[in-house]
């Protein structure tokens, strides 16, 4: 009995910490990796800031590098010059430190891969652009499916990857 009500409490607990606010709105955010690739895709600057209020409050692994890719996106949408340029710079530094603790993570080097290819030249990230490249290429059959599905989408719209390297 007393093990049911602990584990009682423990549901609820995680059931509440599951929901969070965007705008005022209660909303269940649990973080989901095909709503992030989807939302990144859109480059709908409202979902992106949806997204990243789920991220921020998650608890998931590599969630600086979610954050960091969200806010390098987000920065390529907003007016303000020295909005995008803080934006870009918080994000970045959030993936690269990222990338140093786990530097045989594919899908942190897709993560930088995708934000690379699509920055524009004046913010100086497109440096391991082909080394992101040929590491993808290299361990693509050893990434968990669901990232290998990531990098076959994206591969369709890209200018550097091709489905046909891997």
């Amino acid at each position: 009995m007393l093990y049911f009500m602990k584990l009682q409490v423990i549901s609820a607990l995680l059931f509440i910490s599951a929901i969070t606010t965007v705008n005022g709105d209660a909303y269940f955010a649990i973080f989901n990796k095909n709503d992030y690739y989807s939302v990144m895709a859109s480059q709908n600057i409202d979902a992106i800031n949806n997204e990243l209020e789920i991220v921020k409050t998650s608890t998931i692994v590599n969630k600086n590098a979610y954050e960091g890719t969200l806010l390098m996106t987000k920065a390529g949408l907003v007016k303000k010059i020295s909005e995008k340029i803080s934006l870009f710079k918080s994000g970045r530094q959030k993936l690269e430190s990222c990338i140093k603790l786990d530097t045989q993570n594919v899908e942190l080097h897709f993560l930088r891969l995708m934000v690379q290819e699509n920055s524009p030249p004046i913010v100086n990230y497109k440096g391991d652009l082909e080394k992101d490249k040929i590491f993808i290429d290299k361990l693509f059959k050893t990434a968990p499916q669901d990232i290998q599905q990531y990098i076959l989408d994206y591969s369709k719209r890209s200018k550097i990857l091709n489905a046909k390297d891997f």
